[in-house]
């Protein structure tokens, strides 16, 4: 497995299915602030879904159409980045985040979040990096603006959550040095 230094104690790995019990013990301090962001926080409750969970992200690594990076600082895991979806046909991507209270304020997110739209962009040829985001979430709309991002606009009751329907942010990044079709 590798590891990349993120700063500051931070690592960014890979985040498996084996770790399940880890995983589930992240979700539970940080669900709370995470659930209203990221639709699996609420469903991954018990070993059985967080395994679950991992095992999706797992397969979709296998079929090359989404990744899940796990972060970790001093050794205990507080949060994450991911490709959403990833199809390389196409030249697009999502890129997502997620992190726990008590490692906000150290750009974590936004320095792992670099160097997922890096590697997707110089190593496997995307042209498109999407983030998407509802208007209310200040912080990830902060980080997308960190990222060089522009607001596409905003997708009107795109998102459901617990019976309510919210508006969603689609930020993009094109990759330099490509031209985009008139």
């Amino acid at each position: 497995m590798y590891a990349i230094d993120l700063g500051g104690g931070a690592q960014l790995r890979p985040l498996e299915p084996w770790q399940a019990p880890e995983f589930l013990a992240h979700m539970d301090r940080a669900r709370a602030t995470v659930d209203p962001w990221i639709p699996w926080a609420g469903i991954s409750t018990d070993l059985e879904s967080a395994t679950a969970t991992l095992q999706r992200y797992a397969d979709k690594a296998a079929g090359d159409s989404g990744r899940l990076h796990g972060i970790w600082l001093d050794g205990t895991l507080v949060g994450g980045v991911m490709f959403v979806h990833f199809d390389v046909a196409a030249g697009t991507c999502e890129v997502g985040c997620w992190l726990e209270p008590a490692a906000q304020g150290r750009g974590l997110i936004s320095r792992a979040a670099r160097l997922l739209i890096d590697w997707a962009i110089e190593v496997r040829g995307i042209f498109r990096v999407e983030w998407h985001c509802r208007t209310d979430n200040t912080a990830s709309s902060n980080v997308a603006r960190r990222l060089g991002m522009r607001l596409d606009g905003v997708l009107r009751g795109e998102f459901l959550y617990k019976g309510v329907r919210h508006d969603t942010e689609v930020w993009s990044l094109i990759a330099p040095d490509r031209p985009a079709a008139s």
